[in-house]
């Protein structure tokens, strides 16, 4: 089975051809077609989030399933799924929550299928897409029919969800609100999305280059900050009637960006972290002003999404013309230009950059 081998921090991966053990019980076997780029991967890549080599990347990912293990229900070979990094259990106190992203059956799970030479490939952030093929737990797939491309199903998998649920889901913005959404790629383009079908009422999108902003107005914001040419935080407070946003989402692993937040969030508003940042960064506010403006912080993996209920969901509002997912395809890749896609990512070329391993690109 041939995939992108990440044998060393900041190197290029490595084509390989890797031994993939068969699905267990509630496990599936899926051939991918499609994979989006994620700077989650980048961080990996480079070494910023640590973990053991060598890895297969790669976690925004759609394709078909080819084999079913033992126990699971409802999937069957020939379904086409996206696949997600959200192995869950569904009966743990995080997933009774709806944080199955951080489900704690789960979340230490460093088993791997793979091997090279009879020694252990580390399955990268639970789900390693850059491969022709995955095993993943059953939990991780979700079925998305057959009028959906390969591209645009992957998306769901992660940028989307991601963005999309910070917004409906971890923020919960109520309608008439204000929205501030700083970083505005592919999972910002997607908190612009969620915000506007939560009928926020003004949706202020703040970024350094003037291309994503004008992506983020035709996504549904209603204002936009160039923070390469204005301060963000006054921008942001002089749309806002000095007040700041009711809710700052921060789509960008930036220290600059999560240490401005404070600033720009009005009295009794909320801070939402969504970009990882390295591992060693450090969040700098003051206790006393989040206690006296009644604010808050929350932490916001995968869009808090309960994935089996709200893929089918968005797959609907997309089919309906509902939700920008074709729009945010910048470029297609072949599986041997993998690399090329990870370095054009790197540079901030594009929205989202996809893969194309089983399907034409």
């Amino acid at each position: 089975m041939r995939a992108a081998v990440l044998t060393e921090f900041g190197k290029p991966f490595e084509m390989m051809d890797l031994e993939q053990a068969p699905p267990g019980p509630n496990e599936v076997r899926v051939k991918i077609m499609a994979c989006a780029v994620c700077h989650s991967d980048i961080h990996f890549a480079d070494g910023e989030l640590g973990g053991e080599l060598p890895m297969v990347l790669g976690h925004e990912a759609s394709g078909e399933i080819v084999e079913v293990g033992e126990e699971v229900k409802d999937l069957a070979a020939g379904d086409r799924v996206a696949v997600t990094l959200v192995r869950h259990c569904g009966a743990c106190p995080c997933c009774h929550k709806g944080y199955m992203a951080t489900c704690e059956t789960h979340l230490r799970d460093a088993s791997t299928p793979l091997s090279l030479n009879g020694d252990p490939v580390t399955h990268g952030i639970k789900t390693a897409a850059f491969a022709e093929e995955t095993v993943v737990h059953a939990s991780q797939v979700v079925k998305v029919g057959d009028e959906i491309s390969w591209e645009a199903a992957a998306l769901l998998a992660c940028g989307v969800i991601t963005g999309y649920g910070a917004a409906t889901h971890t923020a919960e913005i109520e309608e008439g609100a204000t929205v501030a959404v700083v970083g505005c790629g592919g999972v910002g383009l997607n908190a612009i999305q969620g915000a506007k079908a939560n009928r926020a009422g003004h949706i202020i999108a703040v970024d350094l280059a003037e291309d994503r902003l004008e992506a983020a107005m035709a996504f549904g914001a209603t204002d936009r900050v160039n923070a390469s040419q204005d301060d963000a935080i006054r921008g942001v407070r002089g749309l806002t009637g000095k007040r700041g946003a009711d809710y700052v989402i921060i789509t960008v692993g930036s220290e600059v960006a999560i240490n401005q937040s404070y600033r720009m969030c009005a009295p009794g508003g909320a801070i939402i972290l969504v970009g990882l940042p390295h591992a060693e960064a450090v969040a700098k506010f003051s206790p006393v002003v989040f206690i006296s403006l009644s604010q808050q912080v929350r932490g916001s993996v995968m869009g808090h999404m309960p994935i089996k209920d709200e893929i089918p969901k968005l797959v609907s509002r997309y089919e309906a013309g509902d939700l920008k997912l074709d729009e945010l395809i910048s470029a297609r890749y072949a599986f041997d230009q993998v690399n090329e896609a990870m370095d054009a990512t790197r540079r901030g070329e594009g929205i989202r950059n996809i893969v194309m391993i089983g399907a034409d690109s």
